[in-house]
């Protein structure tokens, strides 16, 4: 079973279960997918299935300082339960720590001891062996930590 056909199924389940927040939000997964797909005029595979997941769920994660600034407290809910339902759709997320050990392959590699001045190099380097799996600020902030 595809990814989109997941999501197609766990729609349908959503509404026989009356699960509001969970139909919302695979319901809007489903619509930024079929978005990309008119934009580019492509069927998007499992790869580019997730990288739209991704990004719903970074969009996410970015407005929460806002909400919480604002006091919203409900949209907090909200939008930490629609994160939690995206996650599941998503391959496992590495740890910081595994982030770091891809780093410093990635470093050796390239023969970077260390300095600020490389970290568009690596992060270039690093991002295609962890797209899906590592979100970009936590690369950012390994890369950061190692150099």
């Amino acid at each position: 079973m595809t990814l989109k056909e997941k999501l197609s199924e766990d729609f349908k389940e959503a509404m026989k279960a009356r699960d509001e927040i969970r139909k919302t939000t695979v319901n809007l997964i489903r619509a930024a997918i079929k978005q990309v797909e008119v934009d580019t005029r492509t069927e998007l595979d499992e790869e580019a299935v997730l990288g739209v997941i991704a990004k719903q769920v970074k969009m996410r994660k970015d407005a929460l300082p806002d909400f919480e600034k604002a006091g919203r407290t409900d949209l907090l809910e909200t939008y930490n339960k629609e994160i939690d339902i995206l996650m599941a759709y998503l391959p496992e997320q590495m740890t910081i720590e595994e982030i770091q050990k891809i780093v410093r392959e990635v470093m050796a590699e390239l023969g970077i001891e260390g300095g600020k001045q490389n970290m568009g190099k690596l992060m270039g380097a690093v991002m295609p062996k962890v797209k899906g799996k590592a979100d970009g600020g936590d690369v950012r902030k390994a890369i950061e930590g190692l150099l």
